[in-house]
């Protein structure tokens, strides 16, 4: 183990890292590099509004990016933050000495209630410019509102619930009337539906909330200056807009239940931190007279949404009776606290005070904050300057709180896009879980830091933690990339080490069972892993050593089984006996080339079920492989035994059609030795072409000549075409055989007559059996009985012959008769054809003086012409213009011969002085050269109609019009 630690320390002694630490220079402990370039901007930025207010301001409220603003004593201006450049300014159109005492902003930024200090209020809406008085509020200063996110509209605030410095909760709607700016009172209704006390009587409504739960159940938070109730009540599904009256009378007879802290500010206010996505706010902090209570709010809990509940105390420079707090704005992980020259940003996980910003005195006192709710934005201001807070990364050091807290999950959610961070957060956690002996959860830690490879391993070996170590070779093994080929070898080398002694360690103790087996089956996952897969196929021979020095044969069967070595896998069953399980193996993976290996071995002792497996392969082994197996096997085995080898050489014949030479030549093989019944059945069914026939002849007929199966030769020496030798076979077993091989040589009568004759001599003199010599004759036509006679001994009688000898000269007088038969017809014959061609010569046609030429249409007499027995009629010249271009090529070199032979016999002789008998002689000899030529042309030009012969069957595929004579030819129809 020290040694394989040692190696893989040297392999990633210049990539390991441990947490980053912060120091300056030097050589960094970590894999990161904490370098910030530019100068980290503030969670709270803050920004002066370039604003110069003409009045003071009284008040400013702001929801959904709409801002309103009370200036002075008569004057409101309204502005859309999204554009800042055009304000709207209305007149409240007051003329007595009344002031604006607060404002209030719903969610859509489309209701404003202003409250005055004359107990009166006004109402707002966003779409117009006139100011309402809500003459059902008159008499009523107001302190807090609760908004109905629920229902309300741009034009209605549906039910909404009004707190009152008297202390009573009222229930109202105000509805713009469509149509017209007002057609009727905004203020539908208002009504009481409780009242808050403390202790001393009723107490001003400070803050009012309204949220929805599940299942239709509403949460109703209302503080006082020292309490904080909650209603808590369904209103029934379709009545929603009936209000809240019925959650109200719920608590008419006891009080609901509420929180009380004993300090007391003279008022109070709560603030809630809503995420973007969400639409219910998720914590809360209650800012009172002992300090900021906070919490979460649960809307599955029965009777209460408040749930984790807490209370920071006031920053110690902050005194209640002096300077006491304003305001307080809530965000995910802060409550900002607005004292009268200070703002106070303060952690809501531990209650530290992260953030201070002062303010000048220039700028006056500061009079209120509020946060915009939807784009997260805190407003502050004072009657001469208003400012405004950006929140930007508020989680980013929030890691650092989760992780001294020891709620290192949280940690990790929000550094996790900060590597740096969480390699920090992760070593915490693994110490601190080794710290508390959970080695498990703390390997798993280590695994993903940066912390040195070395160090973290001899910390589980000093503190004897096997396991843990071993989860932590797991998971840094799997944290490796690819090309770190080095680290991950011997990674797997360790930890395969490591689970054979631990398996080693448990299997010895019977206590230990099930966490043997639980161990069993995380070592055969890690081997059998897809990412491990490579790594260890190529150092398999490494984990094949160290499987055999732990003696673990039934791990290394299922190592070679993941890595397909099933060659090891079959050599093991065989080595321990366990044929059946290598043949399982060899038919479940159907390896051909581990079939012919392990076959020799396997046939030995499970013959039969060797024989299925090689059947259910089919045409994927090669027979000829496979028959080495078989050979050696049938030199062992009994007649039983070979009947699988003969059966398996059937299958590769008869089922798969083989035509291999060695498979047929070991199939008769196995057949002359066991089944010379089956050989016979099987020569004959192979057919007697040798060019179909798939085994070797000479082979064969050596086989069946050692092994005394006559038969068998008898049929091979006819499909060798051998009949002398078939013949001289089969007398020695049987005439019947020897005639059946004499008729076959059918062209050869000679042959065929030698075979016979063979026969008779058997016949006559081993048998001495006259009568079957005389059946020999009637069996061929080609013996005669005196091919017979010389074989016959001389004491034999002439009566024996005598039918022979009287049928014999039968034969001859039919012979004669018949010669002569075929003479007179042959006579007659040529008498017909004499007679056929003396009427040929007769043979004449008449022309009538008006008959013209078929070709040219001129009349046919006043040229030589042709006459045909079809009726058709040429010139000369016109029948040869028109046969000349059909004819072969060295038919037309003829034809042009022939006609300049005849031209020169034309030609007058030049001699004007030759003797009369020379010249008469010469006449006739060149009459007679001219008209063996006139013969010749006519052969050639004559021999058939020009329209009825097969001339013109020839030409029905060419063109009526030249191709080449085309173009001329379409030009002159135009």
């Amino acid at each position: 183990m020290a040694s394989i630690l040692d190696e893989y320390e040297d392999s990633l002694y210049r990539s390991a890292s441990v947490p980053q630490c912060r120091a300056s220079v030097g050589i960094p402990h970590s894999g990161y590099v904490n370098a910030r370039l530019e100068k980290e901007t503030p969670i709270f930025n803050k920004q002066r509004i370039d604003f110069a207010p003409p009045e003071k301001i009284n008040s400013l409220v702001v929801s959904s990016n709409q801002l309103c603003m009370s200036l002075g004593k008569d004057t409101l201006l309204r502005i859309d933050l999204g554009k800042p450049d055009e304000p709207n300014q209305v007149e409240l159109g007051r003329k007595d000495e009344a002031k604006v005492y607060k404002m209030f902003l719903d969610h859509t930024g489309s209701h404003l209630l202003i409250a005055l200090n004359t107990s009166e209020c006004l109402y707002l809406n966003r779409s117009v410019q006139k100011v309402r008085a809500l003459s059902r509020w008159k008499g009523h200063l107001i302190e807090s509102v609760g908004w109905n996110k629920f229902l309300g509209s741009e034009t209605n605030t549906g039910p909404i619930l009004v707190g009152t410095a008297q202390g009573q909760i009222y229930e109202a709607e105000i509805s713009v009337s469509e149509g017209s700016l007002f057609s009727t009172n905004p203020d539908q209704y208002f009504r009481q539906v409780y009242t808050l006390e403390e202790e001393s009587g009723p107490a001003p409504v400070c803050c009012l909330e309204i949220e929805r739960g599940i299942e239709g159940k509403f949460f109703i938070i209302a503080t006082t200056r020292k309490r904080l109730f909650q209603f808590v009540g369904k209103v029934p599904e379709g009545t929603e807009q009936q209000g809240f009256s019925s959650i109200f009378a719920m608590h008419a007879d006891h009080l609901p239940s509420f929180r009380e802290f004993p300090a007391n500010l003279g008022f109070s206010e709560i603030a809630f931190y809503t995420p973007k996505l969400r639409s219910n706010p998720r914590s809360f902090a209650w800012m009172m007279g002992n300090g900021v209570l906070y919490g979460t709010l649960d809307y599955s809990r029965p009777d209460s949404i408040l749930s984790d509940e807490r209370v920071w105390v006031y920053p110690s420079d902050v005194d209640i009776t002096v300077n006491k707090p304003i305001s307080i704005v809530l965000t995910q992980f802060h409550f900002l606290l607005l004292l009268p020259d200070r703002v106070k940003a303060v952690c809501t996980l531990n209650g530290q005070v992260v953030f201070q910003d002062l303010f000048l005195e220039k700028f006056g006192l500061l009079t209120r904050m509020i946060k915009d709710p939807t784009v997260q934005q805190i407003w502050i201001h004072t009657e001469k300057v208003v400012f405004r807070y950006h929140v930007q990364r508020e989680s980013r050091d929030v890691w650092k709180m989760y992780m001294n807290m020891n709620k290192f999950d949280l940690a990790k959610e929000y550094c996790k896009d900060r590597p740096e961070c969480l390699d920090i957060v992760l070593a915490k956690e693994a110490e601190h879980c080794f710290q508390n002996k959970r080695y498990l959860d703390s390997a798993k830690c280590y695994a993903l830091t940066q912390n040195y490879f070395e160090e973290i391993a001899l910390k589980f070996i000093e503190a004897k933690q096997e396991e843990a170590l071993m989860e932590f070779l797991i998971k840094k093994l799997s944290n490796l990339k690819p090309s770190e080929k080095t680290q991950t070898t011997l990674l797997t080398t360790w930890l395969t080490e490591l689970y054979l002694n631990w398996l080693g360690i448990l299997e010895g103790d019977p206590s230990q069972r099930n966490l043997y087996l639980d161990t069993r089956e995380k070592f055969r996952t890690f081997l059998s892993s897809p990412k491990n897969k490579d790594c260890l196929f190529n150092n398999r021979a490494s984990i094949y050593e160290l499987l055999a020095s732990h003696g673990d044969t039934e791990h290394m069967v299922y190592f070679a089984v993941i890595m397909q070595d099933y060659e090891r896998v079959v050599a093991h069953h065989c080595q321990h006996d366990e044929y059946d399980e290598a043949l399982n193996v060899l038919s479940r993976h159907r390896d051909e080339k581990l079939f012919y290996k392990f076959s020799p071995v396997l046939i030995q002792h499970i013959p039969k079920k060797v024989v299925d497996a090689w059947i259910s392969m089919g045409s994927r082994l090669d027979a000829r492989n496979l028959i080495p197996a078989l050979v050696n096997y049938s030199q062992s085995a009994s007649t039983q035994q070979i009947n699988e080898a003969i059966r398996y050489m059937e299958f590769c014949v008869y089922q798969l059609e083989e035509t291999q030479q060695a498979i047929h030549n070991y199939l008769l093989s196995l057949y002359a030795l066991c089944r010379p019944d089956s050989l016979l059945s099987y020569l004959e069914q192979a057919g007697t072409n040798p060019n179909r026939i798939h085994y070797d002849l000479k082979y064969a007929l050596r086989l069946c000549a050692e092994h005394g199966h006559h038969h068998a030769c008898v049929h091979i020496y006819k499909v060798m075409e051998l009949y002398e030798e078939a013949v001289d076979l089969a007398l020695q077993v049987d005439v019947d055989l020897a005639k059946s091989c004499a008729d076959l040589p059918e062209d050869d009568e000679e042959l065929r007559k030698k075979l016979w004759l063979k026969i008779a001599r058997h016949v006559v003199q081993e048998e001495k059996d006259v009568k079957k010599a005389m059946a020999c004759l009637s069996s061929c036509a080609l013996l005669k009985i005196e091919d017979v006679l010389p074989f016959f001994p001389d004491f034999v009688t002439i009566d024996h012959f005598k039918e022979a000898i009287c049928n014999s000269l039968e034969d001859y007088n039919k012979h004669i008769e018949e010669l002569k038969r075929e003479m007179e017809e042959a006579t007659q014959s040529a008498k017909r054809i004499r007679e056929d061609i003396q009427e040929m010569r007769n043979k004449y046609g008449s022309v009538e003086p008006q008959e013209k030429c078929a070709a040219c249409d001129f009349p046919l007499l006043n040229r030589p012409f042709y006459l045909f027995l079809c009726g058709h009629m040429f010139h000369y010249d016109c029948l040869l213009q028109a046969v000349f271009p059909n004819l072969p090529a060295y038919k037309q070199a003829k034809l042009e011969d022939l006609q300049k032979k005849l031209a020169a016999t034309s030609q007058p002789s030049k001699s004007h002085h030759r003797p009369k008998d020379a010249d008469t002689i010469s006449l006739g000899k060149g009459q007679q050269s001219r008209e063996q030529i006139k013969a010749d042309i006519d052969d050639i030009v004559a021999a058939e109609c020009v329209y009825c012969g097969e001339l013109m069957i020839r030409s029905i595929d060419k063109p009526f019009i030249d191709p080449q004579k085309y173009e001329e030819e379409m030009q002159s129809w135009l």
